[in-house]
């Protein structure tokens, strides 16, 4: 392709609403095209590496026996309700009605839809197992978009379902497909990780998130050097504190003015934080939206409440909470703003951290203004209605597994797999004849690839101060020629050679034949990053090019039948 030809638009300046440098690049290359915030199109060179991603995913599907179709990502609430996800989703669901009335949503994800083709579709055990994928735009209504392709309302993603005879059939798929993302994020020159992770809206017993590994990735994980053990910060696992051996106390109520902070009372009171109990008050909210009852969920203070551990806890959707107004629920229950405690609490859900049971003569709020009350004990002075691990697991903690201190990273979530079991098959009634001829639910997993979002990742990965350092294997054009001077013969003819015998060997090549000066001409092709760099310039008329990969700082000066050879050779290797 001639750059003189091609529609293409590089801003030299930072965009104001990026952030992060895969948004500011993507943009500043003019890759993608913001529509409205957290929408975005794609420009010819940001379409062609979309386009290579899909096309590694397809050939790793493929070879592990996926078959690829296409649904609409229009789908009927009917089957949502069916499956009992059109509430539990939450507001991220795109909802919409046709001119009808009818109930329709934008697919963030096509569970329903697949286990609806299989249930139709699929009658014997000798039709299992079956495993199909698409390739599809998919939409979810987030609140807050940000950070271009990483967090949008609309978005490319490769689901994937897999269904079997029983779970020993499960597990096999599950495996193929975790190591099928291994081979698939590989060549896509991303470093990464699988972690343990929540199942969340999509549900199932098991999960892996495979991150990419970054600083500005939204995805936090825990990990440990002497084991195995990595998941996700809101998956994670704790290590309960040993049960404390002492007598206990008697309980003693202390006035403490003005100490609404655990860290303000523990020093009042010359205690450590560790002898502390620490509240959070929430609400909860029916499939109508209204209120339906009232939470106090209780920690050492010293540790912090694990969200997404508590929403599973109570079994309710993420979306269906949120913290009380202290003073209407106060009315309610009898707690008191930053003086809440479990003794004396009515009318509401109790959660407990599993430690504190095991924890003697702690220090909690009196639920009265001004005065907290020491040697609380459970069982003798109070008890929950759920008793669990809700508390997160912080950097230095001792892993769960062997004990080790674990350490926090931060990445970007590219991909997921699931184990869903009966989970859809079950609501929706998928079954299959043994055989003996008795009915039998189907066994599900899914998986799921962010293809724009892996787009975005490899540019985090993969960048320095001048632009981006595309790996062969994604990079919208494999080699780019820079002309220097296109008015003058001996260059454009050598260019043109070059040009020929690169698209002749299967190449992907740009010739930059602009009249531009050179320097705008180095500039971009370092922005675009283009992965060859072969430069006609005043060595043209002996024979020479200069040879440089955009990963490396160094440059060559070459014959040009060895700068072509060298190309066709390192392209061919890493593509």
């Amino acid at each position: 392709m001639r750059l003189s030809k091609m529609h293409l638009r590089t801003l030299r300046e930072v965009p104001n609403e990026a952030e992060i440098p895969s948004h500011i690049l993507l943009l500043r290359t003019g890759m993608i095209r913001k529509l409205v915030s957290g929408v975005y199109g794609f420009m010819p060179l940001g379409w062609r590496s979309v386009r290579k991603i899909e096309e590694i995913i397809r050939e790793e599907m493929d070879r592990a026996g996926g078959q690829e179709i296409h649904m609409s990502a229009v789908q009927p609430a009917e089957l949502w309700q069916e499956s009992g996800r059109w509430f539990a989703y939450g507001p991220e669901l795109w909802r919409l009605k046709d001119r009808n009335g009818r109930d329709f949503c934008l697919g963030p994800t096509h569970e329903e839809i697949f286990t609806d083709i299989i249930r139709s579709d699929v009658s014997s055990y000798r039709q299992l197992p079956v495993n199909l994928y698409q390739i599809q735009t998919k939409y979810r209504d987030e609140a807050r978009p940000r950070f271009g392709l990483m967090r949008s309302r609309e978005f490319i993603m490769k689901d994937a379902y897999s269904f079997d005879r029983d779970q020993e059939g499960l597990d096999k798929s599950y495996q193929e497909m975790y190591d099928t993302y291994e081979r698939i994020f590989t060549r896509c020159g991303l470093t990464f990780r699988p972690v343990e992770a929540d199942t969340g809206a999509i549900g199932g017993s098991n999960s892996h998130e495979f991150t990419a590994l970054s600083e500005v990735g939204e995805s936090e994980i825990a990990y440990c050097e002497a084991c195995d053990m990595a998941a996700t910060v809101e998956r994670a696992a704790c290590v309960d504190a040993p049960a404390t051996e002492e007598a206990e106390l008697p309980r003693e109520e202390v006035h403490t003015p003005g100490t609404k902070t655990i860290e303000e009372v523990a020093d009042f009171l010359g205690i450590p934080q560790t002898k502390t109990m620490k509240a959070l008050l929430f609400v909860t909210y029916d499939e109508e939206g209204k209120e339906n009852g009232y939470v106090a969920a209780f920690v050492r203070g010293d540790r912090e409440l694990n969200m997404t551990k508590l929403v599973n806890a109570l079994g309710i959707p993420e979306h269906s909470i949120e913290f009380a107004d202290e003073e209407k629920m106060g009315a309610a229950t009898g707690c008191v703003g930053g003086f809440t405690g479990p003794v004396g609490l009515h009318d509401c859900t109790i959660v407990a951290d599993s430690e504190l049971p095991g924890l003697k003569n702690l220090c909690a709020g009196a639920c009265k203004v001004d005065y907290h009350m020491k040697n609380v004990n459970y069982g003798r002075d109070y008890k929950a209605d759920i008793v669990t691990d809700i508390k997160t697991l912080k950097e230095g903690d001792p892993c769960p597994v062997c004990g080790a201190p674990v350490k926090h990273a931060r990445g970007i979530e590219v991909g997921q797999v699931f184990k869903l079991g009966t989970k859809y098959s079950e609501s929706m009634g998928a079954i299959y004849k043994d055989e003996n001829q008795k009915d039998q639910l189907i066994v599900m997993g899914c998986y799921g690839i962010g293809v724009t979002r892996t787009l975005a990742a490899i540019v985090e990965q993969h960048h320095d101060e001048n632009g981006i350092i595309w790996p062969v294997s994604v990079a919208p054009y494999h080699a780019i020629i820079t002309v220097m001077k296109p008015e003058d013969e001996v260059q454009a003819q050598t260019a043109e050679r070059i040009y020929k015998e690169l698209m002749d060997a299967g190449v992907e090549v740009l010739l930059d034949d602009r009249k531009e000066r050179p320097g705008v001409k180095f500039k971009d092709a370092d922005l675009l990053g283009i992965p060859v760099r072969l430069t006609v310039g005043r060595g043209a008329p002996e024979g020479k090019i200069e040879y440089k990969l955009r990963r490396d700082a160094e440059k060559e000066e070459l014959s040009v039948d060895e700068g072509i050879a060298r190309a066709i050779r390192l392209i061919n290797s890493e593509k």
